[in-house]
């Protein structure tokens, strides 16, 4: 590789970039001040989530340091373009919600719309998560593999590893797209539920939620048809 190429990289089972490991266990490398330019910058050039014990290897610095110059980073783009979204470790630079539409349009398409039963499945998986499928279709009441392969393919559910229920099925939540697509920073900002509906996502999936999200409206209480089969949008 030549001096002024980048070479992307993927990250290891650790979440964590190889080059950012090779530094940790190599001699501990100059460190590079982390300004709050250099973060908008490496953020920018990033084609992944960073964890911010990635970014502290990179700069050679420590977690507190990360942490104040994420702050700032996240008050400076506050009304911008740009926005910073944080996601338990990681972090990532996304668009503003309110530049969708004239996104879209330059990309020649228009953001893709969720059927009904995809927008329950969501909710139940954004307010439920860590859920399997089996606790899905208890909630819904109806078979789910269909919407659940559907919101995969989007990338507004992920897997987040496997259960040690019997059979070890796949626990899903949701990730950074998600965060992106309904214009949320964090999940603390996904709006309360009424008492009635997280009674009911507390029933079948065996843990009660939060006392902050059981206020208001969030998710259909009503039921519905079975999916329809159809191809992944």
């Amino acid at each position: 590789m030549t001096d002024g190429e980048i070479r992307v990289l993927e990250a290891g089972d650790n979440g964590v970039h190889p080059a950012a490991e090779d530094l940790a266990d190599s001699a501990a490398p100059e460190p590079i001040e982390l300004t709050e330019a250099v973060l908008e910058a490496l953020l920018f050039v990033a084609e992944r989530p960073l964890s911010r014990r990635e970014i502290a290897v990179l700069a050679g610095t420590d977690r507190e340091t990360v942490d104040a110059r994420l702050g700032d980073l996240e008050v400076s783009l506050r009304g911008r373009g740009i926005r910073l979204v944080l996601h338990g470790d990681r972090v990532e630079l996304v668009t503003a919600p309110e530049a969708g539409a004239l996104i879209a349009r330059y990309v020649g398409a228009d953001a893709v719309r969720l059927s009904p039963a995809s927008l329950e499945t969501l909710a139940i998986v954004a307010y439920r998560q860590p859920v399997t499928r089996s606790a899905i279709e208890r909630i819904r009441g109806v078979d789910s593999d269909y919407t659940v392969r559907t919101l995969l393919h989007r990338r507004l559910v992920v897997e987040l590893g496997r259960s040690d229920a019997p059979g070890r099925p796949f626990l899903y939540g949701t990730g950074f797209d998600f965060l992106e697509r309904f214009g949320l920073t964090s999940l603390d900002e996904l709006p309360p539920l009424e008492v009635d509906v997280a009674a009911r996502l507390a029933e079948e999936g065996g843990e009660e939620l939060p006392a902050e999200l059981t206020e208001a409206s969030g998710v259909p209480d009503e039921p519905v048809e079975p999916d329809e089969p159809g191809p992944l949008a």
